[in-house]
């Protein structure tokens, strides 16, 4: 049996609620209002597609696992994570760079077409894994496509003959040459090209900047419209924006719309763009991602849906030319009480693919977290949703044994990161940042405890304070030169803040969680 849980008061008013990934439902009026965040928290590049009765979902999960998120919904707007296409390691050819999944559904079977990196010569691919359900479970094909300037963003689309092609971006941009945007004919099983490419355009546009990326193409009226992104795409300069091309003949001659960007910042939303089209009830829509301004990049890339509609031109327009969906007024609904129940870990965890899963057990209510020797530690970590927060856990500090550490951190990546850990006795604030580790403050307990509660606070992704308690209620700040420590430095170029839980000691040694409590404020 293990110790009494101690209940952590975080002083915020507004009451826990169940996980959430998606917005709670909600009532509206007569005709439904579609412009709303619905992948809160870090969900780039994200893609939907009906199949059947129900539209599936998937994101971006570059370096964390599990890879590609699987969610479905009836309604566009109230989405439920239901697994993920890779869910416990990578494919054995690839390393990193899990971005861009996009579904394809054809004679039953479920496609979905990915980018990754090469363990063999290291360049960018173009892959895909197919399904017999969209859920799953899926196999691996490996890739299709490696250009020695990398290839990504693949997006397979029948041309007007019903011959299937896949779309990609070359990704010229990362050796200072163009991006041309290539397609080529898929075999009948969907799993290699054949013939020549052709290119369809490259990014000649002042807006476009860079390049032009993440392909999106959909049939209306005998046209073919392309959606693509122009620009850098992601961090505190980003400056993304959507554009769209047609033509009548999938191959070109492709005409790009005199207005674009069609979809660009305003005040509320930053950076708009890669994302796929879908329709309901007659209603067009483009479910993609954005940096909400007031986070930005410690939250990450979140997914909206925005409505568009058809001139009379027959090019599609956005309300205002940038999206219409407001921050969510409620970010209590995404607040977590994970207090361990069941039998594993739930589907919103993640964890670093630079290693292997680490190895967890959950027993009686609580989380055993193996203990890892390298870096940070082992960890498992949930996405935050706002940039201002508090979260917290209690350890069974009892049972750690020697020179094991346990404790919650902020995290970037295993080598950018803030923690509070505990471990032989003493309570101390860890500093990575690039891999080197620093020890900023520590405190020796004055007498032994069972459990031992450890909170963050973190104001604006920016300011962080840290404090344990024996006793969850009263806390004790840990002494730091300033009153917060700055965490400017935490989000990698591409993904937003996790907060974790992490262990650190030799092989075989574990840690005891009994909770995570984390509650937002706007």
């Amino acid at each position: 049996m293990h110790p009494p849980t101690v209940s952590i008061e975080l002083e915020f008013t507004a009451p826990l609620a169940p996980v959430a990934v998606g917005a709670a439902p909600q009532t509206f009026p007569a005709r439904t209002a579609y412009d709303h965040v619905v992948l809160p928290g870090d969900f780039p590049d994200p893609t939907v597609t009906k199949i059947g009765d129900t539209y599936w979902a998937s994101a971006t999960t570059a370096e964390w696992g599990a890879i590609f998120p699987l969610f479905r919904s009836h309604n566009l707007l109230d989405w439920e994570l239901v697994g993920h296409v890779f869910p416990d390691k990578q494919p054995d050819w690839a390393s990193s760079n899990f971005w861009a999944p996009e579904f394809h559904h054809e004679n039953g079977r479920t496609y979905l077409y990915y980018t990754a990196r090469s363990k063999k010569g290291g360049m960018l691919c173009v892959a895909v894994a197919s399904a017999d359900r969209p859920e799953g479970p899926y196999r691996d094909h490996g890739p299709l496509v490696g250009q020695e300037a990398g290839s990504i963003d693949g997006f397979a689309m029948p041309d007007e003959n019903g011959d299937l092609y896949l779309v990609w971006k070359e990704d010229g941009n990362s050796c200072q040459q163009e991006t041309p945007i290539w397609a080529q004919r898929l075999n009948d099983d969907r799993t290699a090209l054949v013939g020549e490419a052709t290119e369809l355009f490259t990014n000649d546009a002042k807006w476009e900047g860079p390049l032009v990326e993440g392909s999106a193409l959909v049939r209306h009226n005998g046209w073919f419209y392309h959606f693509f992104a122009g620009n850098s795409c992601c961090g505190k300069g980003c400056n993304y924006a959507t554009g769209v091309a047609r033509s009548r003949t999938l191959l070109g001659p492709w005409e790009k719309h005199q207005q674009n960007p069609i979809l660009d910042r305003n005040d509320v939303w930053k950076c708009p763009g890669h994302g796929t089209v879908t329709e309901m009830d007659g209603r067009w829509f483009l479910l993609h991602h954005a940096y909400l301004a007031d986070s930005h990049e410690f939250v990450g890339r979140q997914g909206l849906l925005s409505e568009f509609t058809w001139n009379e031109q027959e090019w599609p327009e956005f309300v205002n030319r940038s999206p219409q969906a407001a921050p969510l007024a409620d970010v209590s609904r995404l607040n977590v009480a994970d207090e361990f129940e069941g039998d594993q870990l739930g589907l919103e965890w993640q964890w670093p693919i630079s290693a292997p899963k680490p190895a967890t057990e959950l027993r009686a209510g609580q989380l055993h977290l193996a203990a890892g020797a390298s870096r940070l530690g082992n960890l498992v970590a949930r996405r935050t949703h706002v940039a201002t927060y508090k979260a917290a856990t209690t350890l069974d500090f009892a049972a750690l044994p020697a020179d094991t550490y346990a404790g919650i951190a902020a995290v970037g990546d295993p080598y950018n990161a803030l923690a509070l850990m505990a471990g032989n006795g003493q309570v101390q604030i860890w500093h990575v940042k690039s891999g080197l580790q620093q020890c900023l403050a520590q405190v020796f307990l004055d007498a032994p405890c069972d459990t031992l509660s450890l909170r963050l606070e973190v104001w604006g992704g920016q300011r962080y304070r840290f404090a344990y308690s024996t006793d969850g209620a009263t806390w004790q700040p840990l002494p730091t030169e300033s009153f917060s420590l700055n965490g400017t430095y935490l989000p990698p170029w591409d993904r937003g803040v996790r907060v974790a839980l992490v262990a650190q000691g030799a092989e075989g040694n574990v840690a005891t969680f009994n909770n995570l409590i984390i509650r937002n404020k706007r």
